[in-house]
């Protein structure tokens, strides 16, 4: 499981061989949520408040870059680290 990126005390990991549709995980303390790349929705889980909103803030600025990773990774290669937010 590459993970992405890592800031705040999350965690943005996508899974090798993971099933459709395109998503990412993300972990934060004992909170876990499943996120669909393209619509930005959660599908499973949950994160806290103030955490989820630095979460979405980051994949909408980074939406395509999240896309290439999951693709990479679909073939069986590495995807790129992603920057963390800026402060």
């Amino acid at each position: 499981m590459p993970e992405i990126c890592r800031f705040d005390g999350i965690s943005v990991v996508i899974f090798w061989d993971d099933h459709n549709p395109p998503h990412f995980h993300a972990d934060y303390a004992e909170y876990a949520i499943e996120i669909d790349i393209r619509t930005l929705d959660a599908r499973q889980g949950r994160l806290p408040q103030r955490q989820r909103r630095r979460l979405l803030r980051w994949a909408r600025e980074h939406q395509s870059e999240l896309m290439d990773a999951w693709e990479a990774v679909s073939t069986g290669n590495t995807p790129i680290k992603i920057a963390p937010p800026s402060r």
